[in-house]
Parts: C-alpha cells; structure tokens; sequence
C-alpha cells in the first residue's frame, strides 16, 4: 500500500474538505447536518478545530482525499480532557487505510494537546464505520435511541469511546 502524506489542514484546504463531506450531508444520515457547510464555514471550523484539538488532511497528488479532526466534547470544565473524533473520506479512497493512518495522527497529536479520550458518534446503522472504529480501539459505550430525525427516519446514535492516553493517578492539575 502507498503511503499518502497526512498533514495539518489549513484555510485553503476548506474547499476540498466541504466538497467530501457534502454528500455525507445531504445524501446521508452519517451526519445529522441538514445543509452542508460551505469553504468558509468549512475554514472557520478547521481553525476552531487548530486552536485546541487538530485537523488534518490526507493529500495525495495535490488531491485532498480525506480529513479527521477532533473538536470540544462538551463545554464544562470536567470534560477539558475529552474530545470527539471524526474522519470523512472521499468515496474513491474508502478502502485503501487512509481512515486509519488519519485517525492515527490525529490521536498523536491529539495526546500532545493534553487530550486524554476521544469519543465518537455514529449513526447507526454504519458497519464500516463501527468496524474501523473498532479496529482503533474504541468500545461501544451506549446507544441513545431515537435521538436524530433525518431522511424521513428517527436515527439511533451508537457512542464509543477510546483511551488516548493514561489519565494521571492523582488527577490533573487544575
């Protein structure tokens, strides 16, 4: 298998990475997004994702094949150490392990950014998705039932969860 370089997103890979996830928005119930960001609302959520967490891209040829980034779990405080985690490829690189090897720098660099768990959401019924998930590690955690209403159906939302990095014994400081 060739490798392909993974590196971090910027500003001018927004197009490339609103035109992958469009179809996961509007043909899909994958994301629970209704209307499909655009390249600058795309730009603005990589630099969100750039300050704490990370975003990065998987480019072969100057293509932008696909992205994973990690983002804010929750808001309060307790939680500073957990984020959620998602990958998105274009269809023609399903299949050739660039899910994985983007997901694999993301929790390295995610680790360096003090993150100690990453949780993802995926809406079920999505076996590659659990399938790769489960191949890095993550467990399932819960299924919240009925939780989205997208493409004429009520969507379950199965929750997993991986250790990224060994939480101190005697807590963070604070």
């Amino acid at each position: 298998m060739r490798v392909v370089p993974i590196r971090d997103a910027t500003a001018t890979d927004a197009d490339a990475c609103a035109r992958i996830y469009a179809p996961y928005v509007d043909d899909t119930a994958i994301s629970f997004e209704v209307e499909a960001p655009g390249p600058v609302e795309m730009a603005e959520r990589i630099a969100d994702a750039q300050r704490r967490h990370a975003w990065l891209v998987a480019e072969e040829e100057g293509a932008v094949l696909g992205y994973a980034y990690g983002g804010t779990w929750k808001a309060r405080p307790a939680y500073r150490w957990t984020c959620e985690v998602s990958v998105y490829l274009h269809p023609d690189a399903r299949g050739r392990g660039l899910g994985r090897a983007l997901y694999d720098e993301l929790f390295d660099r995610l680790v360096e950014r003090g993150m100690l768990v990453a949780v993802a959401g995926i809406t079920l019924p999505n076996d590659p998705s659990i399938a790769l998930h489960g191949a890095l590690g993550f467990t399932e955690v819960g299924v919240f039932s009925g939780v989205g209403y997208k493409h004429g159906a009520w969507r379950d939302v199965g929750w997993y969860r991986r250790t990224l990095a060994e939480p101190p014994a005697t807590g963070p400081a604070v």
